[in-house]
């Protein structure tokens, strides 16, 4: 019985971890996994952990692919990319200048 009592602990910190990286713009599914096998500091690591949605993007020159600024590779077409001149806005930016203008 002991052991059910751990597993529903296990369960809702995974669902918190997974709840807060999902709006950060992580994978829910991720951060349910490591908020599950590292029940406090799993959730600590999703609350402190960077906005994913609010990082600049740019375009790979290879196949057009928008990606982070900080990936060095694309996953697409597996170019080597420089560091650009110019970033594109992120998507949390432009969501909520589309918002603002739809007010």
């Amino acid at each position: 019985m002991s052991n059910m009592g751990l597993v529903v602990i296990l369960f809702f910190f995974g669902l918190a971890g997974g709840i807060v990286g999902r709006i950060k713009g992580g994978s829910f599914l991720l951060w349910f996994l490591i908020s599950a096998c590292i029940p406090f500091f799993g959730l600590l690591a999703a609350v402190f952990s960077r906005w994913e949605n609010r990082e600049l993007r740019r375009q790979c020159p290879g196949c057009g692919r928008v990606i982070k600024l900080h990936d060095a590779v694309c996953t697409k077409c597996g170019t080597e990319l420089e560091f650009p001149d110019v970033a594109i806005a992120s998507e949390a930016s432009i969501r909520e200048r589309v918002l603002s203008r739809s007010r």
